[in-house]
């Protein structure tokens, strides 16, 4: 098992000629989209438990890419080379790269960027479904909860808006001030 400085993870293994991944994308976990400035609010955004479970209970096609990118895909539902699945805890991902895939230079980029330790994060791409978000004030903070939502793709990322998901690496261990940064840094976007 990886060990790492966050609970999110994706883990790499090469089995007879393919890549094969598996990730976990934790639900629960309160993440800062924007933070106060001036006068404004900070906004906060948490995902609830199994609020992908309508989309992916009924087997509609969901696409793991590199970087929310269409034109680099690097697993599918509908190919047969993804594998998702709900628990109360998490999302947990894993998908196949064949031996022939991972000749595609895109693919090539990711693995080595992973493996340098470039990327790192899991972010999903999904839509928010009529009703299936709560928005609430918190003092000088806005939390919206998403409760249900259609995962559309899930993608590795250089700076994901949940730090928890957080893509692991075999050998990657921060410590000290390195672990303090990675876990305090702040993801600045806009409501997806």
């Amino acid at each position: 098992m990886l060990w790492g400085a966050h609970i999110g993870s994706l883990e790499l293994r090469n089995e007879g000629g393919e890549t094969r991944l598996r990730a976990t994308f934790p639900y629960g976990r309160e993440t800062v989209l924007a933070e106060a400035i001036g006068r404004g609010r900070e906004r906060r955004e948490v995902i609830a438990a199994r609020a992908f479970s309508d989309r992916l209970d009924s087997g509609q096609d969901v696409h793991f890419l590199s970087g929310h990118d269409f034109n680099k895909p690097l697993a599918s539902r509908s190919a047969g080379t993804l594998t998702l699945t709900e628990s109360d805890d998490a999302l947990t991902v894993e998908a196949t790269i064949s031996a022939d895939m991972a000749q595609v230079s895109y693919v090539r980029d990711f693995l080595s960027a992973h493996a340098a330790g470039l990327v790192r994060g899991l972010s999903p791409g999904f839509r928010v479904r009529p009703g299936g978000e709560t928005v609430e004030e918190r003092g000088n903070a806005i939390l919206r909860t998403i409760r249900a939502a259609d995962l559309i793709e899930i993608s590795a990322v250089t700076k994901p808006a949940y730090p928890a998901a957080q893509i692991e690496a075999r050998n990657w261990q921060p410590i000290g001030e390195v672990a303090k940064r990675i876990v305090n840094r702040p993801a600045i976007i806009r409501w997806r």
